[in-house]
């Protein structure tokens, strides 16, 4: 199949030389995916999930078993005292923002521990309209070294300057120079603020980076963590959602923010979806095995023709999140359209940059997902700036990812020079 796919031998042999450096790292079973999968299946055990706990409700969902359940399994996945999970959170940047709206006063400051976070919710926070800086909420960085690590020296300076109220830690690299951090790093964070600022709330944003490892943030010490429901910890079924997970009292208080004060969390309808939510999760730890092996083979195939790429192949990953450095604008457009010609839906399709909110630059995004704008489907994204990285993302198939990295190679190296190696 692939070889009647491909036009250009040169870039076969790049694939099958990638293959066979790749291959015994995806035969290996990874000791973690093995204690992600025992979390998940014990947290199903433990909680006993029974058929009727499945249909959920409609309307103000009151009493909604399969909420509460969910809510439940999540609490008992994350080492969480409680989770509010909910299709009425539309988004990870929702859920973030919500969140610290909820746990900031005016006067008090947020200060982001491993540099600017993301795009839309750099924006949001600081710069669009009504945003929580807008309100009187204080706001300040700490820059991250040259290598794209969190400076933890600085981040000490910082704390004892500025007795932030809440201190934002960004797990994945989202579309920047960084490392997405290992729950190793996010305890040298955390223990840090704890010497330092020991008040200060340690908010983690856990897109993207949930069960690829065996621990998760607040078992580190964070405070808060929030999410998606429709990147890992769906399974590519979950049709919206997001989550937020932390101690009760914390959780109570942004539940107040996130509907309203005096009814909290308990509303919600699960609208029939309750199934699906469960399912997914029960499914994510496989998903995201299949994730990581994929996204191997592309580091493999990328750092073989001559690109850049973090992680490096055969290097122990944090999130579910590939960078290629392409170097320049035409690769990078190259990159997303040959990506779209392996999606499963909107194959035909040809990207295009374009506004986004929250970007200064435009976007180009190669997406074709069951559920739109879930990034455990394989995709990809990138601003179009210098120095032209691509953020390539998810997978349900390794082998799907593998063919999608096959074609987006093939489509730089057929539209535009490259620094391809012969």
């Amino acid at each position: 199949m692939i070889e009647s796919i491909l036009g250009n031998r040169r870039i076969d042999a790049q694939v099958r030389a990638a293959a066979e450096t790749a291959l015994p790292r995806l035969l290996e079973e990874d000791p973690r995916r093995r204690a992600v999968r025992m979390r998940v299946l014990e947290a199903f055990l433990a909680e006993g999930v029974a058929e009727s706990d499945l249909a959920g409700s409609t309307g103000y969902g009151y009493d909604d078993a399969a909420r509460d359940r969910y809510e439940s399994l999540l609490a008992r996945v994350f080492r969480a005292e409680r989770v509010l999970a909910r299709l009425s959170i539309v988004s990870g940047t929702h859920a973030i923002v919500a969140s610290l709206d909820a746990l900031l006063a005016p006067g008090n400051l947020l200060l982001c521990a491993n540099g600017a976070p993301y795009d839309t919710l750099r924006y949001a926070l600081v710069d669009a309209p009504y945003s929580v800086v807008a309100r009187g909420v204080g706001y300040a960085e700490v820059e991250r070294t040259i290598t794209g690590d969190t400076d933890l020296v600085a981040l000490a300076a910082a704390l004892r300057a500025t007795a932030p109220a809440v201190v934002f830690v960004q797990r994945s690299r989202g579309y920047a120079s960084r490392r997405s951090l290992s729950i190793a790093a996010i305890e040298c964070i955390v223990a840090v603020v704890r010497e330092h600022a020991p008040d200060a709330i340690v908010f983690v944003d856990n897109c993207y980076g949930e069960l690829v490892e065996e621990r998760e943030p607040l078992e580190v010490g964070a405070d808060v963590i929030a999410g998606s429901l429709i990147k890992n910890v769906g399974g590519g079924l979950a049709p919206t959602g997001g989550y937020i997970a932390g101690s009760t009292a914390l959780v109570a208080k942004i539940a107040a923010r996130v509907f309203a004060p005096g009814i909290g969390a308990g509303l919600g309808p699960t609208l029939g979806f309750g199934r699906t939510l469960m399912q997914g999760l029960f499914y994510a730890p496989l998903v995201i095995g299949e994730t990581l092996r994929g996204l191997d083979f592309a580091a493999s195939l990328f750092a073989r023709l001559g690109f850049e790429v973090d992680p490096l192949p055969g290097e122990l990953r944090t999130d579910i999140v590939q960078a290629i450095r392409l170097g320049t604008r035409e690769r990078l457009i190259a990159f997303a359209r040959g990506l779209q010609t392996a999606l499963p839906i909107n194959a035909r399709f040809t990207p295009e940059p374009g506004p986004v909110p929250g970007y200064v630059d435009p976007v180009i995004m190669s997406s074709g997902s069951f559920i739109s704008g879930s990034t455990i489907d394989l995709s990809c994204d990138a601003p179009l700036r210098a120095p032209w990285d691509v953020y390539l993302q998810g997978g349900i198939v390794a082998e799907h990812v593998a063919l999608g990295a096959i074609l987006a190679a093939d489509a730089i190296y057929s539209g535009t020079s490259s620094p391809m190696k012969p």
